[in-house]
């Protein structure tokens, strides 16, 4: 069964709006977990413009479910995971101006600085993730590199699923057949939905976990946030 981590990144971005603690993210978290998420994910980025490096520490002691902290390998972010020592770490190649994750790594061209990063926190007991598009060379590379998992980018997927759903998952399920292939476990995120997340679970191969957010925090408004995580969990079954 395909594990659902939910991405609190946009509780902080609302919270952030108007200062102060409200909504108050560590409670937010807590209440996911009770409400059936199996993970919670956060993202600091170097503005901290939502998720706050003080947020990572604050979660780090209360969170008892899988904790993965995804980002953009700099020497903060690597000091912050370091120091926390999540289950997970998910590495991704977003530039500070960003305003979202929208590609994965070229395994190939950045194969030593990735391994380099790998062994770091592996030293760490950390699991690694490496954020990829879904390209079977990329796939191989990050299995060079030596990382545990790959996560998918599925963006392009959640694109084009409205027009022609078989279409769009063709590459991620060849680049899943490759990493089960290759011994490396999959995870996937990235504008999935209620809309596309049965689909896209039923049709890739060996998916361990989905990392959602945005979505799943939208829809929370209109149905309630307990109700919406078991929505979400019931595509994935």
């Amino acid at each position: 069964m395909t594990r659902l981590s939910v991405n609190i990144n946009k509780i902080a971005t609302i919270r952030n709006a108007r200062g102060g603690n409200n909504p108050n993210l560590v409670k937010v978290a807590l209440d996911c977990e009770r409400f059936g998420a199996q993970g919670i994910t956060v993202h600091p980025r170097p503005d901290e413009r939502h998720i706050r490096y003080q947020d990572v520490l604050d979660l780090k002691d209360v969170v008892t479910t899988e904790f993965n902290i995804e980002g953009n390998p700099d020497e903060r972010f690597i000091d912050l995971v370091k120091r926390v020592k999540p289950d997970q770490v998910t590495l991704v190649p977003d530039a500070p101006d960003a305003i979202t994750s929208n590609a994965g790594w070229n395994t190939v061209r950045y194969a030593d600085h990735l391994k380099k990063l790998i062994d770091t926190f592996k030293e760490d007991g950390i699991r690694v993730s490496i954020f990829v598009d879904a390209d079977e060379r990329m796939v191989e590379g990050a299995k060079m590199v030596g990382t545990d998992r790959i996560e998918l980018y599925t963006e392009p997927y959640a694109t084009q699923y409205p027009d022609n759903p078989e279409q769009a998952v063709a590459l991620f399920v060849k680049a899943a057949q490759k990493a089960q292939e290759l011994g490396l476990g999959l995870n996937a995120g990235h504008d999935l939905s209620l809309e596309n997340l049965r689909y896209f679970a039923q049709e890739v191969p060996g998916l361990l976990e989905v990392s959602i957010g945005h979505a799943l925090i939208s829809d929370a408004l209109y149905f309630g946030l307990e109700n919406t995580i078991q929505m979400y969990r019931r595509e994935l079954v």
